[in-house]
């Protein structure tokens, strides 16, 4: 039997499109796989900024992921926003029971926009439940801090970081320096057991970069989904989000902070038997 390569995204919808689920859709989309989707929460958010979050009942969210896994082969989940404990719950024990073959975690805390997306009491429950169910988690400097609770400001400081995060407990982790004020772009791949590499990129100077951090773990999901190994993958996933915001640098969406241009060179969907 044939069947299209197909990925899970479990995150919060962007009322906006520019990042969450609708992001991490246009993404997998764009690179050839087929995706699904498990809502955690409804943002009221545009361009500009998060004015209200409506969390998905943990009972509901349990409901959509196991409709979708009792169903559909899932080569790789994308997990994205999560802001209540009950919900890290039923992911961790939905994450048991299926055991996809891989799973990126994206983990959410502030949105570009500054807005706290995540309540105080899971950022623990993240670390113990999510992280070492993980293939990968894809931190930016901001939540690795809020991880750490130490200050990363310098390329030195994010190997510290990512390789802390590796001793307590994730398998790998991509720590994304896109924060730093910099000529270059450096990211850092640090993996358990493997020497810790530093990715090097262009900075492209361009106002529409929400929904980047969604884009990119997404990006990696579904090449991972396609049958990459995680090094290549990241570095695929890292190309191609040059290009998104390459393309769409010059376009205006909104007033504030607009999105990718997630299909400037869309790919047809993949089928493998």
């Amino acid at each position: 039997m044939k069947r299209y390569p197909t990925v899970l995204t479990i995150a919060g919808s962007d009322s906006g499109g520019g990042a969450g689920i609708q992001a991490d859709l246009k993404t997998f989309a764009a690179l050839g796989a087929y995706g699904t989707a498990a809502i955690t929460a409804l943002t009221a958010q545009n361009t500009q900024g998060v004015r209200a979050i409506h969390a998905v009942p943990a009972a509901f969210l349990r409901e959509q992921l196991e409709a979708v896994f009792e169903d559909i082969t899932i080569d790789a989940v994308k997990i994205g926003m999560i802001n209540t404990v009950d919900v890290v719950e039923v992911i961790a024990g939905v994450l048991d029971r299926f055991q996809p073959p891989f799973v990126v975690f994206d983990p959410v805390m502030v949105a570009t926009s500054g807005a706290k997306l995540i309540l105080d009491e899971t950022v623990g429950v993240l670390k113990t439940q999510l992280f070492p169910r993980a293939t990968l988690i894809t931190p930016n400097l901001d939540e690795a801090r809020m991880l750490l609770k130490k200050p990363i400001e310098s390329v030195d400081q994010m190997r510290e970081a990512a390789e802390e995060l590796i001793a307590q407990g994730c398998r790998a982790v991509l720590l994304k320096g896109g924060h730093l004020v910099a000529a270059r772009l450096y990211d850092v791949l640090a993996v358990r057991g493997e020497a810790t590499q530093v990715f090097e990129s262009e900075y492209i100077a361009s106002k529409n970069v929400h929904g980047t951090g969604c884009t990119l773990s997404s990006a990696i999901a579904t090449y991972l989904a396609l049958g990459h190994a995680l090094t290549e993958a990241v570095s695929l996933a890292k190309a191609y989000v040059s290009g998104a915001i390459q393309a769409g640098k010059d376009i205006t969406t909104g007033q504030g902070s607009g999105p990718l241009n997630h299909s400037y060179a869309p790919k047809p969907m993949q089928i493998r038997s």
